[in-house]
């Protein structure tokens, strides 16, 4: 008897999938509601050129039009790159969409989600949800720290997003039981900065150390998913006093225009983009780009041994 799957992917993915080849997941809420167009739609083809180059296999994860699909090919990737009115998903309305026939970009939730199904282990993003500013009044956390506390996929990120509280983001990972690894550094990165003022819990120095850290941890059977925090390149890095001016000032915007709820990143972000004059997507893209570099690498070296 045939089994139905909840999704389906690209010939490229399910053959890499079936052969045990390595794979890298890959976000869309980037693509409809983190970059303008045309610079979202170049960023996931270069995304994924680069993944390739790694020796990996690329897989852009969005519902579109009711179905969930692991690995866009180009024609649907350059269509959810102009949709407008993309839902953006998390665990929470992932069926919804689903159930109803509807397009959305998947956030780190659902991404995460979507992977584990796939059986993919290894997700590159730019930067996770976490906790809000204000939160202890507005209780703004993100859905994004409970997925990593529960879903067994390794995400290469460059950090939270520097939006976010990051003191109070750690420690809700500590609390979970998330490891948080610095790659190649002692503090935790923040986005757009490679300094946060924040220790990182662990440091790991290349891909084969953090394959073998993930190998550890199923043997131990120690379930949830592993976060993996790369600096974005000091070429394109902004200065983390600069960048806290821009963000409070996007933050007394957001306040003033009423902004809440999943408006809220959107809207800090595209405020984030003109008050930098555009460097903030610079770094963006940098960042975007070094953590699927770092993530093919992971990915080729869970290979080994899958």
């Amino acid at each position: 008897m045939s089994v139905t799957l909840p999704f389906r992917s690209s010939a490229e993915v399910t053959d890499a999938i079936r052969s045990r080849r390595p794979v890298v997941a890959l976000e869309s809420t980037i693509i409809t509601h983190g970059m303008p167009y045309p610079q979202n739609r170049d960023m996931a083809r270069n995304v994924e050129a680069i993944i390739r180059k790694q020796g990996a296999v690329p897989a852009t994860i969005a519902v579109l039009d009711g179905h969930l699909v692991v690995g866009l090919d180009d024609q649907e990737l350059d269509a959810l790159a102009t949709t407008r009115d993309a839902m953006k998903l998390s665990r929470a309305d992932l069926a919804y969409a689903v159930a109803t026939g509807r397009t959305g970009a998947t956030t780190v939730a659902a991404t995460m989600i979507a992977a584990d199904l796939a059986g993919i282990g290894v997700f590159a993003t730019g930067g996770i949800g976490g906790v809000h500013r204000g939160a202890d009044t507005s209780f703004d956390i993100s859905a994004d720290l409970e997925e990593l506390a529960r879903t067994p996929v390794i995400v290469v990120c460059a950090g939270a997003k520097a939006i976010l509280d990051l003191n109070k983001t750690l420690e809700v990972l500590e609390t979970k039981g998330v490891p948080v690894i610095g790659y190649g550094t002692d503090e935790l990165p923040a986005f757009w900065s490679r300094e946060s003022g924040l220790p990182a819990p662990l440091r790991l120095d290349t891909a084969d150390e953090i394959a073998a850290f993930q190998r550890a941890r199923s043997s131990l059977s120690i379930g949830g998913g592993m976060l993996v925090a790369n600096p974005v390149p000091k070429d394109q890095a902004l200065p983390r006093g600069m960048v806290e001016g821009w963000i409070e000032q996007a933050l007394s915007d957001a306040k003033v225009q009423g902004i809440s709820g999943k408006a809220v990143t959107p809207f800090l972000l595209d405020r984030m983009y003109h008050l930098s004059e555009g460097r903030s997507l610079a770094a963006n893209i940098a960042l975007v780009e070094a953590n699927a570099r770092l993530a093919g690498r992971i990915a080729v070296a869970m290979a080994k041994t899958a």
